[in-house]
């Protein structure tokens, strides 16, 4: 089986990248910037059959060719994990209090070019490759328990996931008749090599007593990409360990 996964270069990311490797798919490995780590996600993927795809999917030209290279590379996209984002960062924060009118204008706009609309040409594109092969295929967005709980410090982060959860439940409708299962994942707090300051601080916002793992995640997306799954289309799985409980 062929799998794209965006924003692979390290993380969640890398995690997904290696469960699927790990089951003997072959896996193109999508980075934006970060060559190097791109190159060390690669590296740890048993198997054969896996590359390398740089590309800055905020550009809708740029999306494209990612999405046609990687139906080259693997032999046809059947499953396209969307997980690459501007995520949340010291840099980001854009509180309405502490900001400039420009700076909150400069991070909304690179947040939704890159979490919603460079998500939503990439899955166009994959989906079309998925179409015109006649094969079914499955589509794993990555998004935020901050859809559901409000991110104060980040509103675009939260309000472009938000979109992300909504754009994949209307493709699950619109894509169904093709055979093509649409869901995604809402992660709490994961540790992750970005946020490794933060985890002690997070441990007490779950019952459990500890934060999520990129591995967790990873399980997560494995099921909602197998065929047993098909029929979870439309869903949003939580993933946060009870520290947000939906009503």
């Amino acid at each position: 089986m062929g799998v794209l996964v965006t924003g692979a270069s390290r993380g969640i990311g890398r995690a997904i990248a290696r469960a699927f490797a790990e089951k003997g798919d072959r896996v193109a490995v999508h980075y934006a910037s970060k060559r190097e780590e791109a190159e060390r996600t690669l590296g740890e993927l048993p198997g054969s059959g896996h590359g390398l795809i740089q590309g800055d999917l905020s550009e809708p030209e740029v999306a494209q060719r990612v999405a046609d290279e990687a139906e080259a590379l693997v032999g046809g996209v059947d499953v396209l994990v969307n997980n690459a984002a501007f995520a949340p960062s010291a840099g980001a924060a854009h509180p309405v209090a502490e900001v400039s009118y420009e700076d909150w204008q400069r991070v909304w706009r690179r947040m939704l070019d890159v979490n919603v609309l460079g998500t939503a040409n990439v899955t166009y594109c994959v989906a079309r490759h998925m179409i015109d092969r006649g094969a079914p295929g499955r589509v794993v967005n990555i998004g935020s328990r901050g859809a559901f709980k409000g991110e104060p410090e980040f509103p675009a982060y939260g309000a472009s996931k938000a979109a992300l959860h909504s754009l994949g439940q209307s493709l699950a409708v619109a894509l169904a008749p093709h055979g093509i299962a649409v869901t995604s994942v809402a992660p709490g707090f994961t540790a992750t090599d970005r946020v490794a300051a933060k985890v002690e601080g997070a441990r007490g916002e779950s019952p459990f007593g500890r934060v999520g793992t990129p591995e967790e995640v990873a399980a997560a997306v494995l099921y909602l990409a197998s065929g047993e799954a098909a029929w979870a289309s439309g869903a949003i799985l939580d993933l946060n360990g009870a520290s947000y409980l939906r009503m």
